[in-house]
């Protein structure tokens, strides 16, 4: 996928991987010990760069006291935005590993490219990825997830958001865990270990949304972007979208008259938004319509208004708003 909204050009990527190189190259008799022996910044942890926020979450929690997680996209930065500066396209360079999900960050690709990193980690390829449009009808189409993992090439129009499926968001765990045990040897044991705790809560968050949304009245939410298909397929909801992919785009007028339509016919009660991005289109339809509004958090940046500290809480405040919203007992 790329829905970049400021695509770099070819000069300007060219000009970044020139001046991140130069930058690495400058401070590589300095810190050529610390890629892999660490130093007293990291204490010998293991170095670890991760794209976004969920990705930054498996790595640390699997990672624990080992490693040394950087997060490239800071919080309130919504990461469909992200560019990177020539400096920290040369830091990516002294990573022991990164983990990214290639398709959702096009400058985060270019540069992963141009790192020389060794140990690098494709979330997308972990997991089958689908391509997702407006509407995602669980109800009659559910993913064929065996638990074995194994990415697709769905190509520019794939859904990226696996994080918000537990089931799929483990699989990447498992991915993410070799991955750290193949870097760091040493350590393998507790990697292992991290991974098994951290996927057996993930399994017990995918049984609560399973009970918590079995008894529902409804099964179609309305939300501004269309980041909850794995979820709505996981748990057989209708997600409808007032945008795309793209958490920015605006509605046509066809997608409007449509969404006032489905909303009578299909007893919606609420408009979700999400905390990185502007709630107005929720808020204007909403008002139109006099229905409640809420936030569904895509739970791509963790901040201070977010519902929740971390992905868990989240996610258990993502439950609880769908079931009030879908009338669940």
């Amino acid at each position: 996928m790329n829905i970049h909204r400021r695509p770099i050009s070819a000069v300007s990527v060219a000009a970044a991987a020139v001046l991140g190189l130069l930058a690495l190259s400058a401070c590589s008799g300095a810190d050529a010990s610390e890629n892999t022996s660490g130093d007293s910044k990291t204490g010998g942890k293991l170095k670890v760069t991760a794209a976004f926020y969920p990705l930054e979450y498996l790595a640390a929690q699997i990672g624990a006291d080992h490693v040394a997680v950087t997060d490239l996209t800071k919080p309130g930065v919504e990461p469909h935005d992200l560019e990177l500066t020539p400096k920290e396209t040369g830091r990516l360079g002294q990573s022991d590993v990164i983990v990214y999900l290639k398709g959702l960050q096009p400058a985060v690709d270019d540069a992963v490219k141009l790192s020389g990193v060794k140990h690098k980690v494709d979330a997308a390829s972990l997991t089958p990825l689908e391509s997702h449009g407006t509407e995602v009808d669980g109800t009659h189409h559910t993913t064929g997830d065996n638990g074995t993992g194994g990415g697709s090439e769905e190509g520019a129009g794939a859904d990226p958001h696996i994080w918000l499926d537990p089931v799929k968001y483990a699989e990447v765990a498992k991915g993410v865990g070799k991955a750290l045990e193949q870097a760091d040897p040493a350590n393998a044991a507790a990697y292992g270990k991290n991974t098994d705790a951290l996927v057996a809560r993930l399994t017990a968050l995918d049984t609560a949304f399973r009970d918590g949304l079995k008894n529902r009245a409804s099964d179609t939410f309305v939300t501004t972007h269309a980041a909850f298909g794995y979820l709505a397929e996981r748990y057989g909801l209708v997600e409808e979208a007032i945008n795309g992919i793209d958490p920015e785009s605006e509605p046509s007028a066809a997608r409007a008259k449509a969404l006032h339509d489905l909303v009578k016919s299909k007893h919606v009660s609420t408009v979700f938004f999400e905390t990185l991005v502007s709630d107005a289109t929720a808020k204007t339809l909403a008002g139109d319509l006099r229905l409640r509004t809420d936030v569904l958090d895509p739970i791509e940046g963790i901040t201070d208004k977010s519902k929740g500290t971390d992905y868990f809480q989240v996610q258990r405040s993502n439950l609880t708003a769908l079931r009030a919203a879908l009338g669940a007992k």
